[in-house]
Order: C-alpha cells, then structure tokens, then sequence
C-alpha cells in the first residue's frame, strides 16, 4: 500500500528492506504521535531478498538473529531462500501497517538540513512515473544499505570481450538465461560464489569454482533442531526470543574463540572440511592466508556445497585469471578453462545512503572526516542516524539495536520538546581508527569513503551485541558528546 501523500513528516526513513521496516516498526512504536514515511526507490519493498534474482538466493545467517526482533519467524528452515524471507518482511509490515506509510518510486537523490529551519529537505527524483518531489522532515533516517544497486564490483579482466560464451554478474541475474547442461564457471569465493555454486550444479553440466584465494567454509544444518523443538510447544513469540539468544550467544562464542584461538579454529574446520570431503579434500583449496573472521567465515547449509564436490558436479580451481579468450578463462600456467557461461561473483561496491548527497546548510558533508557516535548517529550532523549492522554476525541485529535508541532519542525530545540532538567528535580526546577493522575486498576498496571511528565508548564500534544491548537499548540517551536543542 503506497503512505498517504505529504510533504512534511517529523520522521524520513529511507530504504524498505530488513533494515528500514525495523525503524518503522521501533519509531511508530515507542513514538505513537509522531508521523513518518519509509521512502522506498524501488517499486516494491524487501531491499536485497526482492532486488536479487539470482539462482540459489538465500540468507547467510539464521533468520532468528537475520530477523526482526519483534516478529517471529515461523518457517521450520533457518537458513532461509530469497522468497522466503521477502514474504516474511511483506508480512511484517502488513501486520504493523507498516506498510500504509511506504512511498515507492521515491529515490532520494539530495538531503540538506538548515540549522535556521531545523529541517531537513529531501529531494526525491522524477522516477518511474513519479515526478521531482520535495519533502521535509524533522529526522533523518537511513537505512538503505549499503551496496550500489546500480553497480557491483566488475574488475576488469583482459579479453573478457572476446569471450563467445555469457558473462554474468549474480547482482544482474539474466533470469531468462538457460544454463541447462552448459559449462559454468563461477568465478569468486565469497558468499554469493558458496552460494551460487551447488544451485547452478543442479542443472550445469558442471561448475567450476575459480577463486584467486579459499576462504573459510563450515556447515550448518538448513534446520535448527532446538528452534523448532520450542516452537513445538512455546507460544511463538517466545520461541523466536529464545531462539534468537541462543544464536546470539553462539555467535559471539565462536566470533570471540576465533579471535582469541585462531590456530584452534583453523584446526577444527579444516578437520571438519577433511572429514566430509574426504578423498575429494584438497587442502590448497580450503587452506586460508588469513585467520578465522578476519574476513566472514561461509556457511553452507546441509553440506550443499561439500556433496555437489563429491558428486564431482563441482569442482574447485585455486588460480588467478590470465585472460579470457573466446571459450573460456586461461590460467597463468596456460591451461584453459572452457565455459558456456562466466558467472561473476566478484563482490560489491560500497555505496552510502544509495548515492544521496548529504549537506549541511547548503555544504556538501565529507562523510570520511565523520566520526560514528555509538555506531548510530555521526560527528557534527544534526537529526540523522544510519543503519549500520555488524560484519561478524547477522547485519541486522545491529540495525535493530540502533533503531530502539534512535526511536529513545525522538521520545525524550518529543517529552522535553526538543527540536535539536547533535554529537560532537573531541579529536583530542580519542585517536582516529577506520570505522571497519575487516579484510573483506569491499571493505578495503571502500575505506576512504567510510566515516571514522574514535579509540573508545561513545565513538567506538564494538562488533559485539552485548556491550551494545547495554548501551543503546539500556544506556544513557545523554551525555558530554550529545548536544540537545530547543
């Protein structure tokens, strides 16, 4: 359902996926009187799980922590397909009406706050059908990702024209393309390459997975037992709560052993990589150069991936890429690799606020020179807050935390009838560190674009759910570094 038309809200949230209907959901919910609207781009809602097409889509975390806090997950798989979960936020907001309030077609091209008003004004291009639109707001919201829709990482690769087959990238799946009984190989070792693979070997003649370096691999049940054993006998929603923690705890345990015994955990999966694989186990190909959690650890649900190697429908090259010629990819060491299709799985290009250029008072914001206050808010920009979730467990337990604190702040300033809250950086306070501590190739290439973080609390991004339940759930809406104005 398209929200009402108007051109002033108190709240703007921006983008309709997981993130964004869980900002909806926390600010209607603790801020009852206050109006809103979800500005969505795209004609319908569901961000990534309704943007990609690609064969296999699914989530790469259990949908317990992946999911809403506030609304149970019910199917009995989770590790959850694409439509699945795109059917579970449809639900979610349909159930909150969350949904009345969602303005499609509204790309936010432009945001600018003037301190003499103490607004925002939003600028929403001519798009599929809508015409330029010019909406205000008292807050700011962002939660549009963080990904280029338009673009993903496409290196280039040297006579990648002259290839006669078909090249791919999982972010543009050619849903009308027919790899039945082709050639494929997927090139990359990511999540969407582990993912991508045993989907497409259904129906390949045969997959090959070229990655330049392995990654960390490890199995995990489609199913989890223990959830489905509550749900058998706990109302719902409690059944979902105590899910949830325990996958919360979980991942922080084997998050925190990695880092503390990475020689052990290395150890733990290569044996568990071994013992499945056996005589198909090649070390060189499950041999990481890094330690566990310096970049994400894969998980591939029931050992799809470990029984389409064994069933010798998938194969692994560890190799770089010399050049394509016109049937497939050659190797440095000159042997080729024949292809009907070259399916891309080589990352993504970071992208802040969907490409919307942020300023203040007319002045364009240097987002790298920003500081993250509390992971939540930044350095010197007034009545804006950004979802931003973790990189070492499900992305949106995060933005759910930074939408309860963020929905706090609107309900003190709506009692003590406040118009203002800014943070303020004390540089001589705190050393400057990169706001992401994470090997990952879309991290790296993104760094100069990325806001800083500061050595410690308030301006420290913990990666840890605990410490930040207790602090933006919990803590204090108010201290030295947060400016409140009437």
């Amino acid at each position: 359902m398209q929200a009402k038309e108007s051109n002033q809200y108190d709240v703007i949230i921006v983008g309709a996926g997981l993130s964004g209907i869980g900002a909806a959901y926390h600010v209607q919910t603790q801020n009852p009187g206050l109006s809103y609207a979800v500005l969505e781009g795209r004609p319908s809602m569901g961000g990534t799980w309704d943007f990609f097409k690609y064969p296999g889509l699914r989530s790469d975390s259990d949908m317990y922590t992946l999911g809403f806090s506030f609304y149970p997950w019910k199917n009995a798989k989770a590790i959850a397909n694409g439509k699945d979960i795109l059917a579970y936020i449809q639900e979610t907001a349909a159930h909150f009406s969350i949904d009345e309030h969602i303005r499609y077609h509204h790309k936010v091209t432009d945001a600018n706050w003037s301190s003499e008003d103490q607004l925002w004004t939003i600028q929403v291009a001519e798009h599929e059908g809508v015409p330029h639109t010019t909406l205000q707001c008292r807050f700011l919201f962002m939660c549009s990702g963080y990904y280029n829709y338009d673009t993903g990482h496409n290196p280039p690769f040297l006579g990648s024209e002259s290839f006669e087959g078909k090249i791919i990238h999982p972010q543009y799946w050619d849903q009308s393309y027919d790899y039945t009984d082709k050639e494929v190989i997927v090139v990359g070792s990511g999540a969407t390459a582990i993912t991508l693979v045993p989907e497409l070997a259904k129906k390949a003649k045969h997959v090959t997975m070229l990655q330049r370096s392995p990654g960390y691999i490890l199995n995990l049940p489609s199913e989890d037992r223990v959830a489905n054993q509550l749900k058998s006998f706990l109302p719902a929603k409690v059944a979902h709560f105590l899910a949830r923690w325990k996958n919360i705890l979980f991942s922080l345990w084997f998050y925190n052993t990695s880092r503390k015994r990475p020689e052990g955990v290395r150890a733990y999966i290569a044996k568990q990589t071994k013992t499945t694989l056996g005589e198909h186990y090649v070390r060189e190909h499950f041999d990481p150069k890094y330690n566990p959690w310096d970049q994400r650890v894969c998980f591939v649900p029931d050992n799809d991936l470990f029984d389409a190697i064994k069933s010798e429908s998938v194969s692994i090259v560890t190799d770089t890429i010399s050049k394509f010629t016109a049937k497939g990819i050659v190797l440095p060491s000159g042997k080729l690799l024949e292809a009907d299709l070259v399916v891309t799985a080589t990352g993504l290009k970071i992208q802040l606020f969907g490409g919307m250029q942020l300023r203040l008072d007319g002045q364009p914001v240097d987002m790298g020179a920003q500081h993250a206050y509390r992971g939540v808010m930044l350095s010197g920009i007034p009545n804006f807050a950004v979802a931003v979730g973790y990189t070492n467990a499900s992305w949106t337990l995060k933005c759910d935390l930074n939408a309860q604190y963020v929905a706090r702040i609107l309900k003190r300033m709506q009692r003590k009838k406040l118009s203002v809250v800014t943070p303020k950086y004390d540089p001589d306070s705190f050393t400057t560190e990169p706001l992401l501590d994470f090997d990952a190739g879309y991290i790296q290439r993104a760094q100069k674009l990325l806001p800083k973080q500061g050595s410690k609390a308030p301006w420290k991004v913990y990666q840890n759910y605990l410490k930040d339940l207790r602090m933006l759930r919990y803590g204090s809406i108010q201290d030295k570094y947060l400016t409140y104005k009437k």
